[in-house]
């Protein structure tokens, strides 16, 4: 699995927005690092700067003065609609007869097409093939007949699927969570403004503190002044449909999102797999680095119990390296993992070993791993996975593989056990990442271990009775 993107917007009093929002794009960096960019405007005009790579390389001193204003919007991306290119990096920019409009994205809309074709027949013309920009052409055209609220209320009653945005309609940037509140976003208050996030560790980098997070279906307006914001709740669903993976892997684990801080989510979730499959063992090694919650949880469930098991790192990282995926050839990936990651036998040699891991996707690096541990010496190899297997693929936003792929998509526990040479797998149950994220298995996105969708997917199974909206000719918002 591949992160997401990450989005930002920033309002301050007296100073440029510019530095604050790389600080925090730096921060959200784990979630994309395709491309990078920032918009912002000084009262008068608007500023862009967008560029391939990471934020690090994105941007110079001279791009960071450049970018004049107190308000602005960020994005770091991770493609998982639209081209790997120039033209669909983010924040997407389009000047228009009501302002200027800057967009930032994290999530995936399922019915993107349609609203496309049904605005290029309208006579827009779109640059990229992205689902950002049909979210700006539709704003934009709404804004051309409607005041700032109930414009995004009207694309919002049309746009389906997963999606958290920053927005600058001119100089005022705004927030807007879908109404499922699938893709994480939170507000936070610094000394001199106001902060809009996908995770709550970007506004830690500013020395801010975190408010809460955007409730699912609600807009943030941010005062252009960075004296305050208001808040329009727009839609209100019944059921929410929170991606359960920002817990598991994609969020930073000294972020809180939904209430729930990640590292002691994390915790848990390792204690409850201690609870409902603990094995004997002389020691329990993370997966570097998402693992390593996990495993101190279920190393102290098991302690707590009684076992002798011990918590150690058995397995050294090597953070130059770059991702497995990227490597064209399946040799080229396996001699990835041994570049990526080297046993520390002192750890591992004669003894009992269980391995915590967040997922297991296609299962080479599992297979890889297993036999990295058995050749340093390792006696017996257990491993236990903190989430439920994975059997069908996002939609949502997360570049997973496809449904061939996935190893869980076809084989049983036990087939896959024996096919990544393990002396024993267990995964967690959906029940208690429900438990530990403290909700009910229906507000919770669980399609890509349950192959049943909270949205009209098509050719998919649905958990719930939901309906696209209809696309046809806008039609006025709702007071």
């Amino acid at each position: 699995m591949h992160e997401k993107c990450g989005v930002v917007g920033i309002s301050l009093q007296d100073r440029d927005a510019a530095r604050p929002l790389y600080y925090s794009l730096y921060a959200l960096q784990h979630r994309g690092q395709e491309s990078a960019g920032i918009v912002t405007h000084d009262g008068f005009q608007q500023h862009s700067h967008v560029e391939m790579g990471l934020v690090g390389d994105a941007f110079d001193p001279d791009d960071l003065e450049s970018l004049n204003g107190a308000n602005g919007i960020g994005h770091v991306r991770y493609p998982t609609a639209g081209s790997v290119n120039a033209c669909c990096a983010q924040p997407f920019s389009v000047s228009f007869k009501s302002g200027s409009l800057g967009l930032s994205h994290n999530g995936n809309l399922v019915n993107a097409d349609e609203i496309g074709d049904e605005l290029a027949d309208l006579g827009h013309a779109f640059t990229s093939d992205g689902d950002t920009e049909v979210i700006a052409h539709d704003l934009a055209r709404n804004l051309l007949e409607e005041d700032l609220v109930r414009a995004v209320k009207r694309t919002m009653n049309r746009i389906h699927g997963s999606y958290s945005l920053t927005i600058m309609h001119d100089e005022t940037v705004l927030g807007v969570r879908d109404p499922e509140g699938n893709r994480p976003l939170c507000i936070g208050e610094l000394e001199d403004g106001y902060v809009l996030a996908s995770e709550s560790a970007a506004i830690d980098t500013l020395d801010g503190e975190l408010i809460r997070d955007v409730k699912p279906g609600e807009l943030v307006v941010l005062h252009p002044d960075g004296t305050g914001y208001d808040t329009y709740q727009l839609v209100e669903n019944e059921e929410t449909a929170h991606c359960f993976f920002e817990h598991v892997y994609f969020a930073r684990p000294d972020s809180t999102i939904d209430e729930n801080l990640v590292y002691e989510v994390r915790r848990e979730l390792g204690r409850k797999l201690w609870e409902e499959s603990g094995v004997e063992s002389d020691v329990v090694l993370p997966v570097p680095d998402s693992g390593r919650a996990f495993a101190s949880g279920y190393a102290e469930a098991a302690q707590d119990e009684g076992s002798d098991i011990e918590f150690a790192e058995g397995l050294m990282k090597n953070r130059y390296v770059g991702r497995t995926f990227i490597m064209p050839t399946q040799d080229e990936r396996e001699r990835a993992v041994r570049l990526k990651l080297n046993p520390i036998k002192s750890t591992i040699e004669g003894k009992k070993v269980t391995i915590i891991d967040d997922s297991i996707v296609r299962g080479t690096t599992s297979t890889q791993l297993i036999q990295l541990l058995k050749d340093a010496g390792a006696e017996e190899v257990n491993v236990r996975i903190g989430a439920p297997p994975i059997v069908a693929p996002c939609y949502m936003g997360i570049d997973m593989a496809s449904r061939e792929e996935l190893i869980a998509g076809d084989q049983s526990v036990e087939e896959i056990c024996e096919e990544i040479e393990a002396d024993s797998l267990s995964y967690l149950s959906i029940d208690a990442v429900a438990e530990t994220l403290d909700t009910s298995r229906a507000d919770l996105c669980l399609g890509c271990v349950t192959g049943k969708y909270p949205y009209d997917i098509e050719g998919e199974a649905t958990d719930r009775d939901v309906a696209r909206p209809d696309i046809g000719a806008p039609s006025p918002a709702d007071d």
